[in-house]
């Protein structure tokens, strides 16, 4: 069996799902992007327990996706804000929340509406950076980059 076959695919996707693709994380992610940073909004607005919401904000500063800035000294308290880093990851969070409302929301009622600042309502899509077209499945082609791997998985050696 080829070296490359013992591991798993060499993936972006993979590497940022091990650090933001626990479901509190990206709650805490969503929260921070909507202005809400302090440990007690965290707390209320995604359900997570102290410990664990204590662990993910560790985590996600140390990554860099948040940044730590004390609000008061006496007792001393803490908010969070996203990075550049975590702004970033603001699109997968708009795009993950279109996908939940057109397939986990058959009744339509949306929990929230994101508007741009034209007033409109967001709906988010991904666009070629270089032809400005909407990226269609069908008009990919991946091309693996990682030694040893094609798209139907590692070569022989």
């Amino acid at each position: 069996m080829p070296a490359a076959a013992k591991n798993p695919r060499p993936c972006s996707i993979a590497d940022a799902l091990a650090l933001v693709g626990e479901k509190y994380s990206l709650l805490v992610l969503r929260e921070v992007c909507l202005g809400n940073g302090r440990f007690d909004q965290l707390v209320r607005n995604t359900g997570a327990p102290r410990d664990v919401l204590a662990t993910r904000l560790r985590r996600l500063v140390d990554a860099g996706i948040l940044a730590k800035r004390p609000y008061s000294e006496r007792p001393q308290r803490f908010e969070y804000r996203p990075t550049r880093a975590g702004l970033e990851l603001e699109p997968v969070l708009m795009t993950l929340m279109a996908w939940g409302d057109r397939h986990l929301r058959a009744d339509g009622d949306r929990p929230m509406v994101i508007e741009h600042a034209c007033g409109s309502e967001l709906v988010p899509q991904v666009t070629c950076r270089s032809c400005g077209d909407t990226v269609r499945h069908e008009d990919l082609t991946a091309r693996p980059q990682a030694p040893g791997w094609t798209v139907t998985g590692p070569t022989a050696a």
